[in-house]
């Protein structure tokens, strides 16, 4: 389902092949106890994810609002042409901040 690496005190998430219905609560879940222990700036690679739905929008959504509330930010990297076409379609590259690789997403709380 996903991985965690750490980064300093940036939480690399690798997400894949799939965030639907069927994972999307136990992604939550699991991000959640992340944030829980102290992890607020997160970067989610999801260059091995090959499908995402609804649930799994929402479960990332989800996840934003919990580290926002708290001064984090989840950021996004690796998107491949399917999954970031779903996302300009629903315009959540309104919300989220994409990046094209994870060097590049954890530079960016650096800034």
């Amino acid at each position: 389902m996903f991985e965690l690496e750490s980064r300093g005190d940036v939480g690399v998430i690798r997400i894949g092949p799939e965030l639907d219905a069927r994972n999307a609560p136990q992604t939550t879940d699991a991000l959640r106890e992340i944030v829980e222990k102290g992890t607020v700036k997160l970067v989610a690679d999801l260059s091995g994810l090959e499908f995402i739905d609804s649930s799994g929008l929402g479960s990332l959504v989800s996840i934003i609002k919990m580290v926002r509330k708290v001064q984090g930010d989840l950021r996004l990297c690796g998107l491949t042409p399917g999954v970031r076409s779903i996302f300009q379609l629903t315009r959540l590259f309104k919300v989220f901040t994409a990046y094209d690789s994870v060097d590049e997403a954890v530079g960016s709380f650096l800034d």
